[in-house]
């Protein structure tokens, strides 16, 4: 049965993939010679090619280890971009009033965390489904509280008392991406005794 591994994808290995956010959007040129747009995913999907960054024998071999493990692309598992996994901005350290993610009724606990690109109407929220644990740090109205649990299989995270009427709930993290192998096949070359390549590691990111 497939399943979601939380592991995480070697982070050596990682440092030296290429890839990014993928859209899907359709584009009907109309006979007036106008265009009309439509958006057939809500979120972004980001793939990433992790081949270039195998420098090693023992990277080459962790990485062989780790897909078969997750039996190519059956298993899901964790993928730290190193371009964007935090909720802060880049060279800063995660602080609890990084990202809102709602807002207080008094009555509800518990809150979805997401990261924000951008701003006004035109912002997109991306849900953050894998935050690193130990990591997250929260606030209710601009003071931080440690009165919460997380659960980081799923992003969600519960405060102990439900935060009064009107409260901004805000919180920052460190996260990964749940990704798979977009192979069931590796093609390792070893160049020398020392050192090899996998000239393509592609992966893609999933919805959990």
């Amino acid at each position: 049965m497939q399943a979601f591994h939380e592991v995480t994808f070697p982070l050596d290995v990682a440092l030296g993939a290429s890839g990014g956010p993928e859209r899907r959007t359709d584009v009907v040129l109309l006979g007036s010679g106008r265009e009309e747009r439509n958006a057939r995913w809500a979120h972004s999907r980001r793939r990433y090619d992790a081949g270039y960054g195998v420098k090693s024998l023992a990277g080459l071999q962790a990485v062989v280890a780790f897909f078969e493990e997750r039996r190519g692309r059956l298993h899901g598992f964790r993928f730290r971009d190193r371009l964007d996994h935090a909720s802060s901005q880049p060279g800063a350290a995660p602080s609890p009033t990084d990202q809102p993610i709602g807002t207080g009724d008094g009555e509800t606990s518990v809150f979805t965390l997401a990261k924000t690109y951008g701003l006004g109407p035109g912002a997109y929220v991306r849900p953050v489904a894998k935050p690193v644990a130990g990591s997250v740090r929260m606030a209710v109205a601009g003071i931080e509280t440690v009165d919460f649990t997380l659960d980081a299989t799923t992003g969600t995270v519960t405060l102990a008392t439900p935060p009064p009427d009107g409260a901004a709930v805000t919180a920052g993290f460190l996260f990964d991406v749940p990704v798979r192998f977009d192979t069931d096949r590796l093609d390792v070359n070893l160049t020398s005794f020392a050192a090899g390549e996998i000239p393509s590691i592609p992966l893609v990111e999933i919805r959990v």
